[in-house]
């Protein structure tokens, strides 16, 4: 289905006749600071002259051929409620950022939803095109109902955006009958291919549902391809998970974020919601210009966010840029993490460039110019919808690439080393040697691997620990499997100011529902600079948690203690990073079952391993790093 030739300039309207103004509040203190980064909030409710939007959210960037910087956004009316009255908002910005145009309408609701903006840019005629997707609206917060009725529709501009033609229904070409319960456009830009045999291709990330009339039954993702410039638009790559019978899915990608890779294969990362798999992330590539995709989409277990939309951007060949919140619970902590191998590998939220502790949410990024980049995210000091900021950043900014960080041996075979960050250093070990942390940013970090998971089955962890009063009353992480929050998790923690420590486990039984915790407790805190032994063990639906031989034990919660979440294996830190360890570690060990009362005894008392190894998960001596 062709888009219409004749631009409607009426459809596009500025938010004064001046044209004139900054169209953004900078940041005090951030703005102008000098550094390399500079932002000003873009977007917010009750600032924009003649438009009375109650909230503004899903944030897309693109930067035209001319140099221009286009800001996308919803204005929502009554509401920030995803089906609420909204309509499809833009701002220009000609001098890279530091000014911008008052507000235009691109895609006025009408009472419905106009959302979902995905523009991409055709370098070669320099047409502007935007996808999005409509459903009928409602008066209140809620959402749609499902199956929703949600429609993809296409518009372009050629004359820089400052005008756009009318939208036009593509529901024939890009939706499958099947498609019937959700549909989604982006949000966030799409690309146009530069090398091999589909150069000049225009790619649209897409996702879907499927309904049979009684429950949802498979989620699609997909990629939208034009070979003209935007006029016709057709189908291409599509990953459709399927149901399973105990009502879950295995993956569930939406709202993907797209790159071109050097040898022409497109890299596609996507938001993981809900599927049984460990990640709250997960990619694909397709290596036929997006016409399939080489394998089904991957969870990313240890590229930490939370469920949320991200981007990625290649700020050059050798440096892409992945933006989302790094906080694996919550919408907060917004973090720009980098890849040096175009997205096979993504650096980890500690070795990111934060660029607000604030509530953060989704993001778009676009090269503004060399070794340039700039961000459009949403954020807030109390909640991430609150505004919307354009922050402007530079790879000096970012920092170069760091090196390795030293490493402490895992003994388990085959095993790599874990990572040492933030400078803890050695110290003698109730065993050999140990590790200290400052409790600022110091923590051991375990890299992934499938066999780390402890899922359903019994488990013994144990270590030892000593800390004292320097460690004051607040949170002391010793060790952290899985995710964070409401997560499947396995935590052993010190709680000074409760006067104990704590075991705990965070469950999800088969199926859908809500996840469970059971929590054991000591009955004091040992935070007297000594060391002692401590254990927790899952076994015949009993919780134990043991100090120095001293036994504590309650009702165990059935399920698995990872699925669902990001997954990560921490000493010393929350996952979130938002409490640390001051104090000290050693002899840190994982088994897949639970020891006997004879096995942990010999274990605390002389270090004693059980015969061969039985089931080791991991085994951190924590007695050298480098």
């Amino acid at each position: 289905m062709a888009l219409p030739t004749p631009l409607l300039g009426a459809v596009a309207r500025a938010a004064d006749a001046s044209g004139g103004g900054t169209g953004a509040e900078a940041l005090p203190g951030r703005a102008g600071a000098g550094g390399g980064f500079d932002e000003q909030v873009l977007f917010k409710a009750g600032r924009e002259p003649g438009h009375g939007y109650a909230c503004y959210r899903i944030p897309a960037l693109v930067t035209t051929p001319h140099g221009t910087l286009l800001a996308f956004a919803e204005g929502r009316k009554d509401n920030c409620g995803d089906a609420t009255d909204i309509d499809i908002v833009l701002k220009r910005s000609t001098d890279g950022g530091r000014s911008w145009e008052p507000l235009r309408v691109v895609d006025p609701g009408h009472s419905d939803t106009h959302g979902n903006p995905a523009p991409v840019v055709d370098r070669r005629t320099g047409r502007i095109v935007l996808a999005s997707t409509y459903n009928k609206g409602r008066g209140d917060a809620g959402n749609c109902d499902v199956p929703c009725d949600r429609t993809p529709h296409m518009q372009y501009s050629d004359d820089d955006g400052r005008n756009w033609s009318s939208p036009r229904d593509l529901t024939a070409t890009l939706r499958p009958p099947g498609w019937n319960s959700w549909y989604a456009t982006g949000p966030g830009h799409g690309i146009q291919l530069v090398r091999g045999p589909h150069r000049g291709r225009l790619v649209v990330g897409l996702n879907a549902e499927s309904h049979d009339g009684t429950r949802t039954t498979a989620n699609h993702a997909a990629l939208a391809l034009s070979d003209d410039g935007g006029a016709h638009w057709r189908l291409g790559a599509v990953d459709t998970h399927r149901i399973g019978a105990d009502r879950t899915y295995r993956q569930k990608p939406s709202e993907l974020t797209l790159a071109e890779r050097a040898d022409g294969a497109v890299y596609v990362n996507g938001r993981e919601q809900d599927g049984t798999e460990l990640g709250n992330r997960d990619d694909a590539v397709s290596r036929d210009g997006g016409a399939s995709f080489a394998a089904p989409f991957r969870a990313l277990p240890d590229l930490y966010a939370p469920m949320v939309q991200g981007a990625v951007v290649p700020l050059r060949p050798g440096r892409w840029l992945f933006s989302a919140p790094a906080d694996p619970d919550r919408r907060r902590t917004l973090t720009i993490r980098s890849s040096y191998d175009q997205g096979r590998n993504w650096e980890s939220a500690e070795r990111g460039r934060r660029v607000t502790g604030d509530w953060s949410g989704y993001s778009d990024m676009a090269v503004v110019g060399r070794g340039t980049a700039g961000l459009l995210y949403e954020a807030g000091t109390s909640d991430a919808r609150q505004e919307m900021r354009f922050a402007r950043f530079t790879e000096e900014w970012l920092g170069p690439r760091r090196g390795a960080d030293p490493t402490t041996p895992d003994r388990v075979p085959g095993s790599r080393g874990a990572h040492v960050v933030g400078g803890a250093r050695p110290v003698g070990g109730r065993f050999g040697g140990g590790l200290r942390f400052d409790g600022a940013d110091d923590a051991v970090r375990l890299p992934y691997r499938a066999s780390l998971p402890l899922g359903a089955r019994d488990f013994t962890a144990a270590l030892w620990f000593r800390y004292g009063g320097a460690a004051g009353g607040g949170e002391q992480p010793f060790l952290w499997m899985g995710g964070v929050g409401g997560a499947p998790q396995v935590v052993l923690r010190g709680e000074p100011r409760a006067g104990r420590v704590t075991g705990q486990v965070t469950t999800l039984a088969a199926g859908p529902g809500p996840s469970r915790t059971a929590t054991v407790r000591s009955a004091g805190a040992y935070h007297d600079g000594r060391w002692h032994h401590l254990a927790l063990r899952r076994t015949g639906g009993r919780l134990t948690l043991t100090v120095d031989g001293v036994s504590t034990t309650v009702r165990d919660v059935p399920g698995t203690v990872s699925r669902n979440s990001t997954f990560g294996v921490h000493l010393a830190q929350k996952p979130d990073g938002r409490a640390f360890l001051t104090g000290d570690l050693d002899e840190v060990r994982v088994y897949g079952r639970a020891l006997t009362d004879d096995e942990l005894a010999a274990l605390r008392a002389s270090n004693a391993a059980p015969a061969g190894h039985e089931r080791l998960v991991l085994w951190l001596p924590l007695d050298r790093s480098g």
